[in-house]
């Protein structure tokens, strides 16, 4: 289907209408109070192809959730198709628990041809139950097992699943079981400095939390971390930070767990998220992707963490047959079409856009992501910042440095501008630059526009001031208006502020310029609502401008 067809479309009959609406009634009616997309996203969808997903009501949408992240190649690919036929034809059993068969044989050869190399020369793969939060439950049980220790560190900001194991693990956990540690971003840094600086405060606190006799937590059996916080608010580790992780659970012998559930087979621009940052880890989560659209979870570890006794870990649908099936298709597409590294070079180019958007509308407060894993928060462009001085003078106040030694004038002031700006002492940029969030995360790639390092190196409110108080109200209402507009975005972060881009891997330069056209159209209607009148009049023209250029752009 082409972009034009995708539109939000013709008026529906009334029959369809009827019927659209009849389901809706019905679902509210009979399915629990739990459901959640179903209540932001009131549609009905009957049939989809790749980006595109077609309701009872006519109505077509361009789809940028794909399945909180499931569906790399969109809806119903014609490789996962034919994979999932070819197995019904052939008569072979669809259950098969954890019995070995060729279909199982395929999926877990090409599984291991896409690990990292330092991983895949020592790897084994335990299938659990058919979610990632199985898996997550999975792989905490592992490491406990394999160290003979019971404790867990995690890091605040953290989704890592809604089973009980998996939430202690989370960031909105009630019941505290697990110690959380400071993940590091750079728009609402925990430390009130951000960047390389921000970076390095949390990787001091993590070294002294599990040094520290009388710190409360003693050596634990694993940490487990997301590369790109996703629920948390589309936040990417820094590359160094990262890098800081796997030396410092190294060198106390705790297993490293990447959480690559939502942030695997390609998404953020490499094939796994940590391979960002050149490092082997012990354990890896994997869900979502790797099953090609169908549920599957599995752990992959080090072989000489393989300490479970049999039947210590087991799940009755772990040898879903067409899951895995699906889930060899898609990472061999994935990976013999290079889709990784189109993500990278079509994130940047997007993120980039959406740079220019937020310099429009001062209710965009950061713009981040890696690869096609986008996120942008929405604030109140009212309301007091964060920090109560200017950050770039080093004038921050001593509460605000929550007592973290940033210097504030002086001889020292010229560090903390490096810090602020990530440059290390030598002024070279280093990989976690302070900045819209852009900059953290971006993967730089040879047809990067030039202007996008413009955006990410362009001081901003955030940089001089401090974060504004998050706008959950409008993010919602900006993802309403993607629905009226026939685009549907999910909403994250610690408030449900941040619109997230979740596009499939397969979306066309075209497809992405409609996205971005409907988002900006969206923002612009909310901000329109929730700004003085003297600041509208400009801003018809400024959308006139914007809409010219992309025209322009894909002539």
């Amino acid at each position: 289907m082409t972009v034009t067809e995708s539109a939000p479309g013709e008026c529906a009959s009334t029959g369809a209408r009827s019927a659209h609406e009849g389901i809706l009634r019905r679902q509210s009616a009979r399915e629990s109070a739990a459901r959640t997309y179903a209540r932001a996203l009131p549609i009905v969808p009957v049939r989809a192809r790749g980006l595109t997903i077609e309701g009872a009501d006519g109505r077509r949408y361009l789809d940028c959730l794909s399945g909180a992240g499931t569906l790399a190649l969109g809806h119903n690919h014609p490789v996962v198709l034919e994979a999932i036929r070819t197995v019904l034809d052939s008569g072979a059993p669809l259950h098969a628990l954890d019995l070995a068969t060729p279909v199982k044989d395929a999926f877990i050869t090409e599984l291991f041809r896409t690990l990292p190399p330092g991983l895949a020369d020592h790897a084994r793969v335990q299938f659990c139950g058919p979610a990632g939060t199985d898996a997550v439950g999975a792989a905490l049980k592992l490491v406990r097992a394999a160290t003979g220790r019971t404790g867990i560190v995690a890091f605040a900001g953290a989704y890592h699943g809604m089973t009980a194991g998996a939430l202690a693990a989370s960031g909105h956990a009630a019941d505290v079981r697990v110690a959380r540690l400071p993940y590091p971003q750079d728009y609402r840094c925990p430390f009130g400095v951000g960047g390389a600086r921000g970076a390095e405060l949390a990787a001091r606190w993590t070294e002294s939390v599990l040094d520290d006799p009388k710190s409360g937590v003693p050596l634990p059996a694993g940490m487990i971390l997301e590369p790109v916080q996703g629920e948390g608010g589309v936040i990417p580790a820094p590359d160094d930070w990262m890098r800081r992780m796997r030396q410092i659970t190294a060198d106390r012998s705790v297993p490293l767990i990447a959480d690559e559930i939502q942030t695997g087979v390609g998404r953020t621009g490499a094939f796994w998220a940590v391979q960002h940052g050149g490092v082997t880890w012990d354990v890896m989560v994997l869900s979502k992707a790797i099953g090609g659209s169908l549920p599957l979870a599995v752990v992959v570890y080090r072989d000489d963490l393989d300490a479970w006794e049999p039947g210590a870990h087991a799940g009755t649908f772990r040898g879903n047959q067409l899951a895995m099936a699906a889930g060899t298709a898609t990472p061999a597409h994935v990976r013999e079409n290079r889709l990784a590294e189109r993500a990278a070079s079509l994130g940047s180019r997007m993120l980039c856009q959406l740079g220019e958007l937020a310099r429009e509308f001062p209710c965009i407060g950061d713009v981040r992501g890696r690869g096609l894993m986008i996120g942008l928060e929405l604030v109140d462009p009212e309301g007091e910042p964060a920090w109560g001085g200017d950050r770039r003078s080093g004038a921050v106040q001593p509460e605000a440095a929550g007592g973290a030694g940033v210097p504030r004038s002086g001889e020292d002031e010229g560090e903390s501008e490096a810090f602020l700006d990530g440059r290390d002492s030598s002024g070279a940029r280093g990989g976690a630059a302070w900045a819209p969030g852009f900059a953290a995360g971006r993967v730089e790639t040879p047809d990067m526009p030039a202007h996008a390092a413009d955006w990410a190196d362009t001081p901003t409110t955030a940089r001089a001031h401090g974060p504004r108080p998050a706008a959950p109200a409008l993010a919602a209402a900006v993802q309403r208006e993607c629905l009226r507009r026939g685009l549907i975005v999910e909403l994250g972060g610690r408030h449900a502020s941040v619109v997230r881009l979740l596009p499939p891997l397969t979306i066309s330069d075209e497809q992405a310029a409609a996205v971005l056209d409907r988002l900006a159209d969206a923002v612009e209607a909310v901000a329109r609502d929730h700004t003085d009148r003297g600041d509208q009049d400009h801003r018809p023209h400024r959308r006139q401008q914007r809409h010219a250029g992309r025209a322009e752009g894909a002539g």
